[in-house]
């Protein structure tokens, strides 16, 4: 039996492709507007990936996804591989600081949308402005977390380096 929304999430949000179903969300919305491109939306999803395994310990892959290795994990390995991904996010963090990783928990995390994080980070501005300001700023840290994981590409001497061959 697939896994799909509850009725109450599937009448309160606008998703997106089949399986799995995804939140429209505002990373799409940038994709769809052309101020980011592929790799920067490819840059959100893998943060979000890292995100969740290694704050609730959930993978969550397309039904088609293949594992690259045949492992079985036990507990202890599994937290290991967990305590990785919980690493790269502390190197984003660093990378990008405080303020790009609050940007994208709530663009990723929270599902907010560019009014709802402009209410929240600007509220003295009005709701146009912070809107538009808030886009702005999450397409430029989208940016830097593609260029932070090009470069980290890079530093390891492959495209798929063990940096991103976790699972």
């Amino acid at each position: 039996m697939p896994l799909s929304p509850t009725p109450e999430r599937l009448a309160r949000s606008v998703f997106t492709g089949s399986a799995p179903l995804r939140v429209l969300n505002t990373v799409q919305a940038l994709l769809n507007a052309g101020d980011i491109g592929q790799d920067a939306a490819n840059a959100a999803e893998r943060w979000y990936r890292d995100w969740m395994f290694a704050r609730e310990g959930v993978a969550d892959y397309a039904p088609a996804a293949q594992a690259a290795s045949v492992t079985r994990h036990d507990a202890v390995s599994w937290q290991l591989v967990r305590g990785r991904a919980s690493a790269r996010l502390a190197d984003v963090r660093a990378a990008l600081g405080g303020c790009g990783e609050v940007r994208l928990c709530l663009m990723m995390v929270r599902e907010m949308s560019f009014a709802q994080m402009g209410k929240t980070l600007f509220p003295h501005l009005s709701e146009a402005r912070a809107r538009l300001k808030v886009s702005a700023q999450c397409a430029m840290v989208l940016e830097q977390l593609d260029s932070f994981y090009a470069t980290a590409r890079n530093r390891h001497g492959s495209e798929k380096s063990s940096f991103e061959k976790e699972f």
